[in-house]
Order: structure tokens, then C-alpha cells, then sequence
């Protein structure tokens, strides 16, 4: 593993590996173990994006690893005024030990890995949201012990989460459904990936359907950053997508209930099933702490 740019590029032992460090990291850092293990290393972190917990998590991962994270804004680089994303990577890898990016654009972040010479981790694009989706298998397997054969139910926008859920669900021996209205579903490239895994992945309309039985609900923004303009025209495409109480009905009695954040109550999700879940959905945002440390060891160690 010499990055972290989409989990179609990661093995199922890749993706096992990096959530059993994260779990000895989390273990270690709850029982006051140090473990700096990047001492001397610098991260450089690129946001075109702005985030609360992408760069929360990196910056502290980082500290508590021993190293240092520095950010990057679009304005604090000269990528934003015209140089190449070929040439910025080839003298980010003559500074730092690694990159971090959160963009718009796929080709961006595998552009950075293809001309530099460092690991390069995808903090996000409009394609893919690995950490998350790690973060998210990370949360999954505390709860319910194991991955294999549970069945997640993905409702709403058919984005990067969606993508790097149905990769990650499918590379881990999960189930996973996704109810998407047809004009957003997820990448044809994810959907070409999964029609190796007919039986343990479905695509519907209907998220009544895709709830049924379900050990994992989860959902997301309908609107994503950079989709501002197109807010009110989704609003009207995913009536009907909701998380609330007569789907978390159909799913079983322990279901789990997860959402990647921020997330807007009364709009993808009730405000009565997300604080009846905080818990879960909470663990799940602090996990991105230790997934991201887990990566980092991984590519910068």
C-alpha cells in the first residue's frame, strides 16, 4: 500500500489490516500507552474543501503520532494560481513525508500520487471518501463484533460516500444495499465493480426495500459541498429518502443508525432517530481519529 486514493485500490487484507491497527491505536491512546511513532514526520494537508473533522483528525493524529501537520489552504499554494498539479507534487516531495487532500476532483489527488514521490492519503473528493467508509467499518465491526454477512442500507445521494461504502461493505464480506433516486446513482465504475458481488450487493428506488432486514442504516447530506446552487431541485428528488421512524422499522431491532456528518436533522434524517443514535454516530466520528492514525503509520512510517 504506498497510498490511499480509493478503497478499489486496496486488497480485503489491506483494509483488515489497516482497521486492526486502528483498533490497537484507539486501545493504546484509551489506556495512556504513547505511541509516537512518527516522530520527525510532517504531513502537509491541502484543503480545497473546508472540514471540521478531516483536519481536526489529521492535525491531532499526527501530534499524537509524533509528527507535525501543516495546513494548506487553496489560497496558500500556488496550485491555486496556476501551476501545475504535476509540479506542485514533485516539490511538496522534496519538503514533506507525506500529503494529504481534500478536493473536488479524483484526477486531482491521483495526479499528486502520480508525480510525487510521497504517499498520498484522499481526505475526500467527489468521487471517493475513504477514511470515512473506514472509519465506518471501523465503528460497525466494535458494535456487532464482526463485518461478515451484516447487511448495511445506504439511503439517499449516490456520492462519494455511497461509492466508497459499497467497495468497502463488498472487499469486507458485508451486504450492502443502496435506495437512490435513478438520477443519482453511484459511479458506473463502482457499479461495474460490484457486478462481481450480485449476491451481497442490490440497487433499488425504494428505500423501504433496501431497509428491510438491515443490521446497518446510514445516510448522508443530500446536497454536498459545491452543490449549493442545486440544493432546492435535490430537496424535491429525495423526498421520500429520509431516515425516520417508519424506515428504522423495517430494519432489525438492533439496527444501527450512522451518518458521516454534518448532517442537516429534518432533511436526510429526523433529529428524533439521530439522538437516539448519537452514540453510534458519534463513536463514528471520533473513529476517523484513529482510522487516519492507522493510515498514516501505514503509508509514513
Amino acid at each position: 500500500m504506498k497510498h490511499l486514493l480509493k478503497l478499489l485500490d486496496l486488497s480485503p487484507e489491506e483494509i483488515t489490516g489497516l482497521l486492526n491497527l486502528a483498533d490497537q491505536l484507539k486501545y493504546e491512546r484509551k489506556h495512556g500507552i504513547p505511541h509516537q511513532r512518527l516522530t520527525g514526520k510532517t504531513l502537509g494537508m491541502i484543503f480545497q474543501k473546508a472540514s471540521t473533522r478531516t483536519r481536526v483528525s489529521f492535525e491531532v493524529g499526527m501530534f499524537q503520532l509524533g509528527g507535525m501537520a501543516l495546513f494548506l489552504s487553496g489560497g496558500d499554494l500556488q496550485i491555486g494560481r496556476g501551476e501545475s498539479v504535476s509540479d506542485t507534487a514533485r516539490v511538496l516531495s522534496r519538503y514533506l513525508d507525506g500529503i494529504m487532500i481534500r478536493t473536488f476532483g479524483q484526477d486531482e489527488a491521483e495526479a499528486l500520487a502520480d508525480y510525487g514521490s510521497i504517499p498520498v492519503i484522499n481526505g475526500l473528493t467527489d468521487m471517493a471518501h475513504p477514511c470515512q467508509a473506514l472509519a465506518d467499518l471501523m465503528t460497525i465491526r466494535e458494535a456487532k463484533g464482526s463485518l461478515e454477512g451484516l447487511k448495511l442500507c445506504y439511503i439517499g445521494d449516490g456520492n462519494n460516500m455511497a461509492n466508497s461504502l459499497i467497495v468497502g461493505c463488498l472487499k469486507t464480506g458485508m451486504r450492502i444495499t443502496a435506495a437512490c433516486p435513478k438520477p443519482y446513482a453511484p459511479s458506473d465504475t463502482v457499479l461495474e465493480f460490484a457486478k462481481a458481488y450480485r449476491d451481497r450487493f442490490s440497487l433499488t428506488d425504494s428505500p423501504m426495500l433496501a431497509a428491510s432486514d438491515a443490521d446497518v442504516l446510514y445516510t448522508d447530506v443530500w446536497a454536498s459541498m459545491g452543490m449549493e446552487s442545486e440544493k432546492a431541485e435535490r430537496a424535491k428528488a429525495f423526498q421520500g429518502y429520509q431516515i425516520n421512524a417508519g424506515i428504522v422499522r423495517e430494519a432489525k431491532p438492533d439496527v444501527m443508525i450512522l451518518h458521516c456528518l454534518p448532517a442537516h436533522k429534518g432533511e436526510e434524517i429526523t433529529s428524533e432517530v439521530f439522538e437516539a443514535h448519537a452514540g453510534e454516530i458519534f463513536d463514528e466520528a471520533e473513529n476517523r481519529l484513529h482510522i487516519q492514525k492507522a493510515i498514516l503509520v501505514t503509508l509514513l512510517e
